[in-house]
Parts: structure tokens; C-alpha cells; sequence
């Protein structure tokens, strides 16, 4: 039986990992390893200065204080019996679109998982309705790890999955969109007269490239990005090599 990890950034009781649990029963053997409490928008970071405490929670389930990140590195170095075969990460509650790859917990989890030269997705719902149907996005899970484990991913690359969560069932290969959101933020002043801004954002819905993430989510389909983690600009190696021997000290 195939070993398959799943994390997410929104903790581990969170709906959406335990409808990704439920829909990968029978699949492989399932461990879960995920953040003791909701981490969103924590990227790639990893915890250095303080340790990382971890308990176990259930057959095969650990919650850690910590990042996804650090969720997935504790997994594979101390948790698992050997390599996964598969990494996931989600159901997230909320997109991972455009720019936002590079802010989601979601996201890193899984690219931890490339970084270690392991077969890994991520997946989200796009909506944040206070009462979450994951149903569609964990079908189209389940149907994704039978692909990832049949026929793996190509070496450095993760997929970034979003779903609608009015899915019409369709299902497209995209690019990442450009930034589709603008930040907002909220000013405040708390009882001591300190200032604050609660930071948030609005999203853009016009001037969206066609066959874009954003794109395919904004049609009802699921959109299904690779992104990969050699993020060298191969054209500029060339464009700007000439700087070089301007930069030279003398």
C-alpha cells in the first residue's frame, strides 16, 4: 500500500483535511501530520528559534506546534516509517490564486514536499462560506491521487489545485494568473492609543488572462497549475549575463 501524507495550513481538525482524509480512505496508508492551529498565510517559514513541540493525536495523526512547513519536515524525518508517496496538502478554506502561492501555507506544505523530491499537490476550495461543502474538491482529490500514484509528477514540480465550491465539474490545466488582488487595509486604534491596520484584500476580477488560474475558477471549473520550485529565469541568465563584468571589483 502507497504512503500518503497529508498537512494543510488551517490545523488539524479542520474540515477540509478531514474530508481529504475520508475521501482517500482505501487509497493507501493515510498519516497526517498538521499544524495544532490555524497557520494561514505562513509560506514557506520554518521555526528556528524555538522548538518544535508535537503530540500525537491519533492512529497515524500528529499535531504540531508549528508551520505547515514545519509539520511536513517533522513527518518525513521523524513521523513516517519511510517515504511517502504522495504529499498532500488541504482542503484549504479559501483559494490559492495568483500571487497568493507565494503567501499560502497550503501551498508551501506541499512544494516541502517537492523540496524533498516527493510527488505532492495542493488543493483548495475557492469560496469561504461559513457552512463549507468540501465534497467536490475531495472527489477530485481522490481522483488526482490515483493519477499521482499511478503515473507520478515530473521531478520539481507540485500542483496547485482550486476548485469552486459551485464546481461545475469541468477541469482545466492553467497558468498562474497575475495579481488579481489589491491589499486593503483597515486602520484602527486600540484602548491604549496604539495604531493598527487589519491587512486583508480585495480581489480584481477584470483584465484576467484567459488561461489562467483565476480564469478557470471564475468559470466554475477546477483549475490545475504546476508550479515548479526551480524558480531560475533561465532568458535573464543570458540577458543580463553582460553585468557581470561591469560588477567585477577592480
Amino acid at each position: 500500500m502507497p504512503t500518503i501524507l497529508l498537512t494543510n495550513d488551517d490545523g488539524i481538525a479542520a474540515p477540509g483535511l478531514r474530508a481529504l482524509a475520508a475521501a482517500l480512505q482505501g487509497l493507501g496508508d493515510i498519516y497526517v501530520s498538521a499544524p495544532d492551529r490555524e497557520r494561514s498565510a505562513s509560506a514557506q517559514s520554518i521555526t528556528l528559534l524555538d522548538p518544535v513541540f508535537y503530540e500525537q493525536v491519533a492512529e497515524r495523526e500528529w499535531a504540531v506546534a508549528g508551520t505547515p512547513t514545519d509539520a511536513v519536515i517533522l513527518a518525513l524525518n521523524r513521523l513516517l516509517p519511510g517515504p511517502p508517496d504522495l504529499v498532500l496538502s488541504g482542503i484549504n478554506h479559501g483559494g490559492n490564486l495568483g500571487e497568493n502561492v507565494y503567501y499560502s501555507g497550503t501551498a508551501a506544505a506541499a512544494m516541502e514536499g517537492t523540496i524533498n523530491g516527493h510527488s505532492a499537490c495542493a488543493i483548495s476550495m475557492v469560496g469561504r462560506r461559513t457552512d463549507p461543502d468540501f465534497s467536490g474538491a475531495a472527489a477530485l482529490a481522490r481522483s488526482l491521487a490515483e493519477f499521482a500514484l499511478a503515473e507520478g509528477l515530473p521531478q520539481g514540480v507540485m500542483l496547485n489545485v482550486n476548485v469552486p465550491a459551485q464546481w461545475n465539474g469541468d477541469v482545466h490545466f492553467t497558468r498562474q494568473s497575475k495579481k488579481i488582488t489589491r491589499n486593503y487595509l483597515q486602520d484602527g486604534v486600540d484602548p491604549r492609543g496604539r495604531k493598527f491596520v487589519w491587512l486583508s484584500e480585495q480581489k480584481r476580477i477584470t483584465d484576467v488572462e484567459p488561461d489562467t488560474d483565476y480564469a478557470a475558477v471564475f468559470a466554475g471549473a477546477a483549475s490545475i497549475t504546476p508550479l515548479a520550485l526551480d524558480r531560475t529565469h533561465t532568458q535573464s541568465l543570458n540577458h543580463l549575463s553582460h553585468w557581470a563584468q561591469r560588477l567585477r571589483r577592480p
